[in-house]
């Protein structure tokens, strides 16, 4: 097993939250309604495809509120902003801005290859971003984030057997409407993020979204006394809705992005053998680089979707077709350092950059859904999946060699679910898919390197809500979920042949309440277990330095979550979350490679020469025991027109071990972040004017490592204070 750190302040820091979250509530959404004669609003989400009460879907649900998603990216943050802002959500990324690795009630996939495949599914705007790199596209205009936990399969298919994240933006109307959210900070960071839309013909009406995100260069590398660090998005969407009548409604949404930064910044022997903290060869604004070409980073894509809906009365139509397209590349020093000169011992360089090229995925999905007026409502669909890509390899000195691989996926599925309402307090949900998936590696300059897999599954979940009295509800639910087979090819480029894993099933439990307390309190929690069979691994760096897929026998899963929100006296909002996971992998026989200059705790064996850590009883990698997280708005009315306010948010990460193995190295203590928000606001919305802080009380928190030459880390954002002026009519 893990054996964590036991601290005053790990224990105070963990009580702290779990009073909190006992206490406080669930996120509110995005798209909110005022309830009658309450100070919370509605939560509305669409687990179910169809827009839904939060309390009344047996689902462990939450989303974030419009005010959280405007702080936590008020200084240029990308989606990564979003790790433990609701119970049971983590994400981090050893590729920069781009390739988040996600992961939810401690299942993802530590993987950082740009072919890798994730157990959390990111949906934008009804499409699967199912790539790595897709799955960073930047997050603006939105009008819905919402989370679900735990195993999604009947309805969005495969490789979410962790769950998903939903990101839905803000739909064109005939009213005509604009909003801008502007902000300055240090470092240069500056955030644009606007729209404009109205009709413009009848049953016709359009919105065009812009995002803008800059910050300077502020690393010094005092190899050559250049700068890194900064980095330049910018992001556009364009919709365009017909709806003629009633009965047909069409959606068209075309969206760019362009990414001009720098990739992740590794610093060398930062932890000193024997502990898990930083060392003085840290220094937040130093680096020292002999390679790596200032760490460019460089993506640019675009997409586009219909959705196109046809109601026959009884029955709707909908059908969504969208085509994704990326491409880009980013080079590091990935050693951290200098060879020879440190910091620290580092035994020999290391310059890799990795490219995706002509990314093209297309994605096709029908559904037919009954109307939801009856006992009886129901949904049945196919869907359609058609990706390939390229990634190449290249060490610019020579080492790895210039290696090209062409990944290929299809995939297809028939699903169906029904919802019974036996009485008016219980309710009876039930889903079945049908998925066969198939992937292809080609390797133009080695053919005995193609690697072909498929497998086919049937995913399914049963569940129930009943309703105890108006105010509090108690569900059960129990999901199967799947995540294709997968190819890892990137060992290719260092002469060994690709990796294959096995698909990886999932059974989940849970059982939970939700409830409506006073017109004032929403407390919801779930308690789940889950085991998935054969679950797909990834073996890391180690001093091999090799990245191989591993499949272990299982991998298990126990714990619970609490969501909160409670506005206990006008003008005071308070919102609060905790989650505890305990997992394990298990698997006797499983053995990975080791780091190069760390202190494994794990029990040994030699194979063929090469020490190799045996993981049994180990936690899920990236797995944090714990996630809490907490807001506070509070107002003070001027007059019956606008007010002064002061809005804070925090998050803590519990213990988190970063690799298969375990070493003192590599397992990370508590940690957290807060923001803070203060200023005037007219209560209509129309203007506000603010000033913020993120990472308030400048924490330097380990966020990731690389393990396979020295004891390389890297570290979350610096603190940024700055000034915000939103507009809206």
């Amino acid at each position: 097993m893990f054996h964590r750190k036991f601290s005053a302040r790990s224990f105070a820091a963990t009580l702290m939250a779990a009073a909190s979250a006992t206490a406080l509530l669930a996120a509110p959404a995005f798209a909110q309604e005022p309830t009658d004669d309450a100070r919370l609003s509605t939560v509305i989400i669409t687990a179910n495809q169809r827009e839904e009460n939060l309390q009344d879907v047996p689902v462990s649900a939450a989303a974030l509120p419009a005010e959280q998603i405007e702080a936590i990216f008020s200084a240029g943050e990308d989606v990564l902003a979003l790790a433990a802002r609701v119970p049971a959500l983590y994400a981090e990324s050893s590729n920069g801005r781009v390739a988040p690795r996600f992961y939810i009630r401690g299942l993802g996939n530590t993987d950082f290859d740009l072919a890798a495949s994730q157990p959390v599914s990111i949906i934008m705007d009804d499409v699967v971003m199912e790539n790595v790199v897709l799955k960073s596209t930047p997050i603006f205009d939105v009008d819905r984030v919402e989370v679900y936990r735990g195993p999604q399969g009947t309805l969005f298919g495969r490789n979410t057997t962790a769950g998903i994240v939903r990101f839905t933006s803000v739909k064109p109307s005939e009213e005509f409407s604009y909003r801008a959210n502007a902000s300055y900070g240090e470092y240069g960071s500056t955030t644009f993020d606007g729209a404009v839309g109205g009709g413009i013909a009848p049953g016709v009406s359009a919105r065009a979204s812009v995002l803008v995100q800059h910050r300077d260069d502020w690393i010094t590398n005092s190899f050559d006394n250049t700068k890194m660090g900064g980095f330049d998005e910018v992001a556009g969407r364009v919709q365009l809705a017909y709806q003629p009548d009633d009965k047909l409604d069409v959606l068209l949404n075309v969206h760019a992005r362009d990414l001009d930064g720098t990739a992740a910044v590794f610093r060398a022997n930062v932890i000193t053998p024997g502990t898990n903290g930083l060392n003085s060869n840290y220094v937040r604004d130093r680096v020292r680089f002999n390679q790596g070409g200032g760490n460019p980073q460089n993506y640019s894509g675009f997409g586009a979707s219909a959705k196109v809906g046809y109601d026959f009365g009884d029955v709707k139509l909908t059908s969504i077709t969208a085509y994704e397209s990326t491409s880009g590349s980013s080079r590091g020093d990935i050693d951290g350092g200098v060879a020879g000169s440190g910091p620290g011992f580092i035994p020999f360089d290391s310059d890799t950059r990795d490219s995706i090229d002509d990314l093209d995925q297309t994605t096709q999905e029908f559904r037919l859904a009954s109307d939801t007026g009856g006992a009886l409502s129901w949904q049945v669909g196919a869907y359609y999946f058609d990706s390939e890509f390229t990634v190449t390899t290249v060490g610019p000195f020579g080492f790895p060699p210039s290696t090209t691989l062409t990944h290929g996926n299809q995939s297809w599925a028939v699903f169906g679910q029904a919802s019974y309402a036996v009485s008016d307090a219980l309710t009876v949900t039930g889903g079945v898919r049908y998925t066969e998936d198939d992937k292809d590696l080609t390797v133009a300059a080695a053919p005995a390197n193609n690697r072909s897999i498929t497998d086919d599954h049937v995913s399914w979940d049963l569940s129930a809500m009943y309703a105890l009295n108006d105010d509090i509800s108690v569900y059960a639910r129990v999901a199967d979920g799947f995540r294709g087979p997968s190819i890892q090819g990137r060992d290719v480029a260092f002469f060994n042949p690709p990796s294959v894993a096995r698909s990886e099933t999932v059974m989940s439990y849970e059982a939970g309440f939700k409830s409506t307390l006073f017109d004032t309190l929403r407390l919801n929690a779930a308690v789940f277990t889950y085991e998935v069979s054969d679950i797909q691994l990834t073996a890391v760096g180690g001093g091999g330095n090799l990245v191989q897929l591993v499949n272990a026998d299982t991998g298990k899963a126990t714990g619970f979550e609490v969501d909160a929100e409670w506005a206990p006296i006008d003008n005071l909002v308070l919102t609060a979350g905790y989650s505890y996971v305990d997992s394990e992998i298990q698997d006797s026989a499983l053995a990975v490679g080791i780091c190069a200059q760390c202190t494994v705790t794990d029990p040994t064996v030699v194979i063929l020469g090469n020490t190799r850590a045996l993981v049994n009883g180990n936690p899920f990698p990236n797995a944090p025991e714990s996630i809490a997280n907490f807001t506070a708005r509070y107002a003070a009315p001027i007059d019956s027109t606008s007010e002064m306010f002061v809005y804070t948010d925090w998050s803590y990460q519990g213990a988190t071990n970063l690799f298969l193995y375990e070493s003192t190295e590599f397992q990370t203590d508590d940690q957290f972040e807060g923001g803070l928000k203060a200023g005037w606001t007219k209560l209509d919305g129309s203007l506000e004017v603010a000033v913020f802080a993120r990472n308030i009380t400048d924490e330097h928190n380990i966020k990731g490592a690389i393990d396979f030459n020295n004891n390389t880390a890297f570290v979350n954002d610096p603190r940024v204070w700055g000034v915000s002026v939103k507009i809206a009519n």
